[in-house]
């Protein structure tokens, strides 16, 4: 049963709002940061203390001016506009993107800022608790089922259009499915053809054997897994 204790309009449910949204606002920062990556402390305690002041803002509204105002109208425009900080912090480096996970944790931050604005604490502490669990918990699982996947997504380095032609007719040959099989070609003489692609290896072929089969064709560079 969710407490209405932080939800009345008083000097000290405001202060235990803002100071509870610092720190939630602040876990998930150091968590970010801890990893070396994009959203660090800073960014979140922003984000949330934010979105925490526009639910007060909301509710001071609501009270100075009752029946008058749509409670949920600002909150809205937060949830969609904090989408521009999202996108600032992924980034896309050759054939990788980086940054999805973080540029998630400051919409969620806005998010928990809501819910502590308007004195849903309750809510706000548990969310973030279970953030903290998924974002830890999960990579383990991911790895274990990922570790029995016969799927494999490859980023490959060609020197010509031939070695384009072996890979393709190899996986062919092997019964793969091929779900896709992106090329880009070089700008410039001296780099290679980068392809990804995505396939489904048969029954009773070792994953990384594979790969190392793969690299054994002739005018094949680099073979990274992604």
């Amino acid at each position: 049963m969710f407490t209405l204790l932080f939800s009345d309009w008083t000097w000290g449910n405001i202060l235990i709002r803002m100071i509870v949204s610092l720190v939630l606002g602040m876990v998930i920062g150091i968590d970010r940061g801890a990893k070396r990556r994009g959203g660090g402390a800073r960014t979140t305690i922003t984000v949330c203390l934010g979105a925490t002041l526009v639910m007060l803002l909301e509710q001071y509204l609501e009270a100075l001016y009752p029946e008058r105002l749509d409670i949920s109208r600002i909150a809205a425009q937060v949830i969609s506009g904090v989408g521009f900080l999202g996108a600032g912090s992924i980034l896309v480096s050759g054939h990788r993107i980086k940054g999805l996970t973080s540029a998630a944790s400051i919409w969620t931050c806005a998010c928990i800022g809501l819910a502590v604005g308007i004195g849903f604490i309750d809510g706000a502490v548990i969310l973030t608790g279970l953030w903290l669990v998924g974002v830890h918990l999960v990579p383990y699982i991911e790895n274990r089922v990922y570790r029995h996947s016969r799927y494999m997504t490859l980023y490959i380095e060609a020197a010509t259009g031939r070695e384009i032609t072996l890979i393709s007719r190899k996986l062919k040959e092997d019964n793969c499915f091929i779900d896709t099989f992106v090329v880009d070609k070089p700008k410039a003489k001296g780099q290679y053809f980068q392809i990804v692609t995505t396939f489904k290896i048969p029954k009773g072929i070792n994953r990384d054997a594979y790969l190392h089969i793969l690299q054994e064709i002739d005018g094949v560079g680099t073979i990274n897994e992604l």
